[in-house]
């Protein structure tokens, strides 16, 4: 194929190692183009293919001028369905469905049946009959599913509110980088026990809001049997976790974020399902091929659940339709989907290097699993315009994060995958004076031209048990005896200074937008870790210490400012949307590194004593530059030796290129970000100070 072909898209044109295959991208959206002339005939993307949730399940509506209730179910393989709850005593014959040719099943409640009427709240599953037997299983369309105390259960129930929420504050229109604040809301509080979304409303959107994020990314959302799992074993695809409160207070929550200007984003997972039979919806029917690949296939190797067959219309209309009713009933503003690199490969890149790009392409490539993302992300878009989604792959397919009209799979960023891997096998295996600076340079620009990332240093990854969040592998114990501002601590003062550069480098480097999870920001010093058999079911570690960052007494606090100080620097920049970045210095005998990020230069020096105190730099513009940010502030737990305010005038001494330089001071194990003195029009306000 010649790259001068005028219908190459713009991401084969970028990357002449993806020519070879530009014949497999075709294919790939010509496979895709089929399927959407198909949804054409039945709507389109907002037609049937995304509107399961309004046809299956429970959904109020009218038979022969009757009002009333109709239920359905997909069940192929049963040979009968029954639906039972404490509305008809739980009599598993008194409301019998009726199976059409597609094998989805239906009975009519009509209102005037006072006597089996549905109300809101009322318990309810589905008996049903295989040929190798019975149960009672929860309906696949539920909406809330409660734990039954008595019977020790899961239940599903009918949820209808006589009054529906009223959304009252529009979605936010986000101005800068996409800033995203990770959260499970269950671990969010203090106490010993579950935390509930009135709980983090109240608690902690506040504070989320005042670091200066627009956007958080809520976890555990989907109702999941095991809360050890931390929400990625889901059992009811559609049903809000009852542990953390109501639907309506879910949507109290959202409404409550899109106030505080933040985008709410879901944390999707589509990549496999809990393998429980009583609770999800494996072998819901009676077969191994429902929902899922039959045989080995169908079950995930290293998860312990279910793997999805997207070659099946019905999969794929439950998965489209999950997308539109988070987007549509909850107000959510878009998705992270986890998991993607299990969906894009049959032996879901388990031991694999990825170390050419013929593993992008070929036999072991699951086509369909990526025809399916690339509806889902096209529903979301044509659902909520402004819809953002999220892809956790850590393979680097190529176009994931391009849209399908050119053959890419539709997301809009991915995540950068490789910065935090990079961060604690350094950290973790190279003494501090062999970090070589170029290297951490080019690996956090290691990423696909022309498809959005969002970078980040640690996410939830890098905290769970078993291994350890960035503050506490640079700091240890010592942070239980030596945070206090009073206490003097080498290893302290090291890990604070390192701390606060790996995020600051990598905030500048790594992506498009930044994450960070919930309380890494202020360097939470222990993992997390939830209840479970193996810790005596403790909640110890599956909460978050506020007392650490809201004591005026420890450091916490003041790594706390230093995160908001870094969000306010791109809310009054907008750097991260700017593709310019530039290498304007290195010097790794002398631990350097400056290079420019939009209009801001970002000077660093590693070395761990050496301070330079005037330290000329070359910089892009003539004109005087000022401090955005200094590390070393007081306010940050630095020295106080570069000031804040302090303006370096522009001199014409030519330096590596460039006709201009500047003298700054830089002290040792610390950072600078220079603001070009003509943009002064933004105040150095330090909205932080009152964090």
């Amino acid at each position: 194929m010649n790259e001068s072909n005028p219908f190459l898209p713009q991401f084969v044109r970028d990357d002449p190692f993806l020519l070879p295959y530009w014949e497999e991208i075709l294919q790939r959206k010509e496979r895709y183009d089929a399927d959407c002339r198909l949804y054409e005939t039945t709507g389109g993307l907002k037609g049937q293919i995304s509107l399961g949730h309004r046809y299956f399940g429970f959904n109020r509506d009218r038979q022969d001028n009757q009002s009333g209730i109709w239920f359905r179910e997909w069940a192929p393989g049963a040979t009968g369905l029954y639906l039972i709850g404490d509305f008809n005593q739980w009599d598993r014959s008194r409301h019998p469905l009726h199976r059409d040719e597609f094998g989805v099943w239906s009975v009519f409640l009509p209102d005037d049946d006072t006597e089996n009427q549905l109300t809101h709240g009322s318990l309810v599953k589905i008996h049903v009959v295989t040929s190798d037997g019975s149960s009672d299983r929860i309906p696949a369309y539920i909406r809330r599913v409660i734990y039954d105390q008595d019977s020790k259960q899961f239940i599903g129930q009918y949820w209808s509110p006589p009054v529906s929420y009223r959304f009252e504050n529009p979605r936010p229109t986000i101005q800068g980088g996409l800033r995203i604040y990770e959260a499970h809301v269950g671990m969010a509080q203090e106490k010993w026990s579950i935390g509930t979304f009135d709980e983090f409303r109240e608690n902690i959107l506040p504070r989320i809001a005042a670091l200066g994020y627009d956007a958080i990314q809520l976890m555990a959302i989907q109702e999941h049997p095991y809360y050890a799992s931390f929400g990625y074993h889901v059992s009811n695809f559609f049903a809000v976790s009852s542990r953390f409160g109501t639907p309506e207070d879910l949507k109290r929550l959202i409404d409550a974020a899109h106030g505080h200007g933040l985008l709410t984003f879901l944390d999707l997972v589509h990549s496999h399902a809990v393998k429980n039979t009583l609770e999800g919806l494996n072998r819901f029917d009676g077969t191994d091929h429902q929902y899922f690949h039959a045989g080995m296939r169908g079950e995930h190797p290293a998860w312990d659940s279910m793997v999805f067959d997207y070659s099946r219309y019905e999969v794929r209309r439950f998965l489209a339709s999950n997308v539109r009713f988070w987007l549509e009933e909850y107000h959510f503003d878009g998705f992270r989907f986890d998991g993607v690199t299990s969906m894009l490969y049959l032996d879901h890149g388990l031991e694999r290097e990825f170390a050419g790009y013929e593993d992008y392409f070929g036999a072991n490539v699951d086509e369909d699993a990526i025809a399916y993302l690339k509806l889902a992300n096209d529903v979301a878009h044509a659902v909520h315009p402004h819809s953002v989604c999220i892809a956790e792959d850590v393979s680097g397919m190529p176009g994931l994060a391009r849209p399908t009209s050119e053959g890419g799979i539709g997301f809009d960023y991915r995540l950068a995958m490789g910065a935090p891997d990079y961060w604690i096998k350094l950290v973790k295996e190279t003494p501090e004076e062999q970090w070589r600076l170029g290297d951490m340079y080019q690996t956090l620009l290691n990423r696909r031209r022309n498809e959005k990332h969002i970078g980040y240093a640690e996410s939830h990854d890098q905290s769970l048990v078993g291994d350890q969040t960035l503050a506490f592998r640079l700091m240890g114990s010592n942070m239980y005896e030596h945070m206090a501002i009073s206490s003097s601590d080498l290893i302290i003062d090291r890990g604070i200074a390192l701390h606060k550069l790996i995020r600051l480098l990598t905030f500048a480097l790594a992506g498009e937008g930044w994450l960070n999870f919930i309380g890494n920001e202020f360097g939470h010093p222990e993992w997390v870790d939830f209840p479970r058999e193996g810790n005596g079911d403790s909640f110890q570690y599956a909460r978050r210490q506020w007392g650490l960052v809201d004591s005026p007494l420890l450091r916490y606090q003041d790594l706390n400012r230093f995160d908001a100080a870094m969000m306010h620097l791109d809310a009054d920049f907008n750097f991260l949307n700017d593709p310019l970045i530039e290498q304007l210095a290195l010097h790794e005998d002398t631990r350097q590194l400056v290079f420019r990020r939009g209009p801001l230069v970002f000077a660093f020096n590693f070395h761990p004593s050496e301070a330079y105190p005037s330290l000329r730099i070359p910089v892009p513009d003539f004109t005087d530059y000022r401090v955005a940010l200094t590390t070393d502030a007081s306010l940050f737990s630095g020295w106080g030796r570069a000031l804040p305010d302090a303006q370096f005038p522009i001199q014409p001494i030519p330096m590596y290129g460039r006709a201009q330089s500047l003298q700054i001071y830089l002290p040792n194990r610390s950072a600078l970000v220079l603001a070009p003195q003509k943009q002064s029009g933004k105040e150095n306000k330090q909205p932080f100070s009152n964090l």
